[in-house]
């Protein structure tokens, strides 16, 4: 009998054990805080203002600290009217990306200068640091975002990444950030925008509506949204997503006429102009026709996909007039044994293998301007923000196991491509005043531009108050100095609008 209860008692100390184990709480330290003053010239203006790198914490709904937030806030000194003076949100995607590249890239008062026409690797250090005398400093304030899991912010005491790891979670937390920091900067007379890059455009989609709600409602003046992800439909390229055969294409056509494949003899306007005709006009019925098409209609369209993408004809017909956009980044310079960049089609990688089906080093466009960025993040918070924390910034992260899902679990969900675009289409119904800017790139080839007039021309959206605008670049246009320019000037534009 003893030895029967011994057992007993074993067995429930080791369940106590795994239970304790599994709701081990994190330390809650003591929040960071960094701030320095700081003067620029901005918009041909000097502005004095004030650098504040912090921690905030978040919490749940019993009032636990379960996350901070890491954030980066430059405020004018004075400020004067609090009434007029803007303040503007800023974060990245991913999802689980820190702000690192809105903030080192575009935004910030000082930004990294990588090669303007995408030929040259960043290479190792050093790296070029500059002032940013295009930044929007004179006109806003900025305070720039990472989410949890990115950046310095991380889950504390008893905070658990299905807290922050979700399309709804994420975006209850920017609200939950958003309003402690209006609240504590005394700000909610301000005009407030968010600007949000790639899947910071789809959390920015959903924060508007969510930052409506809770008890709190803070309307916006406006969005500005940087390769808009709103609906994965058109930004998936995948078999059997007719949507997407039809949003990359001009895409391609932009790309193919900047390599000189196609196009030649036209400005790109012109070019991607018609190549919009022809896949409104011609090949979106050939698609929905499927194999009711006739041989002759077949041949047609595949010429006019040959002559739009600069790819072989024959390719075309065997691939079912049905292009991924993998295999375009393979086939496009496959002359010259290139794979052009996904993120910025003038990007191009020397790969081992030349006939891949799709790249297998990662993405051009990407490895070769990352340490350049992580670099001069380190260094501009070391050296200028007198930032010292006890871990490393983490650049992306958080975003494994995202939950996509809209709805509790147990209940009833369709699993369809994210579209957050009928949430910006409600908001901007129900706040008249509220603005919004799309900026694409040409070059894009994973939010596609003509996704973007795809995605905006539905879902209820309020076309006369979207601004579109382009550059001749890719998702992140910035790093084009003429479109770094550009995008600044159509910003200031955007901001001071009547």
């Amino acid at each position: 009998m003893k030895e029967i209860i011994c057992i007993m008692l074993l067995c429930a100390l080791q369940v106590t054990a795994q239970k304790e184990k599994k709701e081990e709480i994190k330390p809650i330290p003591k929040a960071k805080s960094f701030v320095t003053s700081h003067q620029g010239v901005f918009g041909g203006k000097t502005i004095n203002y004030k650098a504040t790198a912090k921690e905030t914490f978040l919490t749940n709904k019993m009032g636990d600290s379960i996350a901070t937030f890491w954030s980066v806030a430059y405020t004018k000194t004075p400020m004067g009217d609090v009434g007029k003076r803007p303040v503007t949100f800023v974060f990245n995607g991913g999802p689980g990306s820190a702000s690192m590249w809105l903030h080192m890239g575009f935004f910030g008062p000082k930004v990294v200068q990588v090669d303007s026409d995408a030929i040259k690797d960043d290479g190792a250090a050093p790296y070029d640091l500059v002032k940013n005398e295009h930044g929007l400093l004179d006109l806003t304030d900025l305070v720039f975002i990472d989410p949890v899991g990115t950046g310095y912010s991380r889950l504390v005491g008893k905070g658990k990444g299905k807290d922050f790891y979700g399309l709804k979670e994420d975006v209850d937390s920017f609200a939950q950030f958003i309003r402690k920091w209006v609240t504590e900067n005394q700000r909610w007379f301000s005009p407030k925008y968010l600007a949000g890059e790639s899947y910071g455009t789809t959390r920015a989609a959903y924060l508007g509506k969510a930052l409506e709600g809770s008890g709190q409602n803070m309307a916006l003046n406006g969005m500005i949204l940087i390769s808009q992800a709103l609906d994965y439909a058109g930004s998936t390229s995948i078999h059997h997503n007719m949507t997407s055969y039809i949003t990359y294409l001009p895409s391609m056509a932009a790309t193919a006429w900047y390599h000189k494949k196609a196009g030649q003899g036209k400005t790109l306007e012109d070019f991607v102009a018609e190549c919009r005709k022809f896949t409104y006009e011609r090949y979106s019925p050939a698609l929905y026709k499927g194999n009711l098409l006739a041989d002759s209609e077949k041949e047609a369209i595949a010429d006019k996909l040959s002559y739009f993408t600069g790819l072989d004809k024959t390719y075309i017909l065997n691939s079912n007039l049905r292009i991924l956009m993998g295999r375009f980044q393979k086939k496009l310079l496959e002359d010259k044994g290139l794979a052009v960049g996904r993120l910025d089609g003038r990007f191009m990688g020397d790969e081992v293998d030349k006939v891949a089906e799709r790249p297998h080093l990662g993405d051009p466009a990407s490895y070769q301007i990352s340490a350049a960025y992580t670099a001069a993040l380190n260094h501009y918070f070391a050296s200028e923000l007198n930032v010292k924390m006890d871990r490393p910034y983490i650049t992306s992260g958080g975003g494994s196991g995202w939950r996509w899902r809209t709805v509790p679990d147990g209940q009833y969900w369709e699993p369809m491509p994210v579209n957050t675009a009928p949430h910006l289409g409600e908001t901007m119904r129900r706040n008249p005043a509220m603005k919004v800017m799309v900026a694409s790139g040409y070059y894009d080839l994973i939010t596609p531009f003509f996704d973007a007039e795809y995605t905006f021309a539905r879902n209820g959206i309020a076309t006369s108050r979207v601004e579109m605008t382009y550059y001749e670049a890719g998702h992140m246009m910035y790093t084009h100095q003429p479109d770094l320019i550009k995008l600044a000037t159509d910003i200031r534009t955007f901001l001071t609008a009547q």
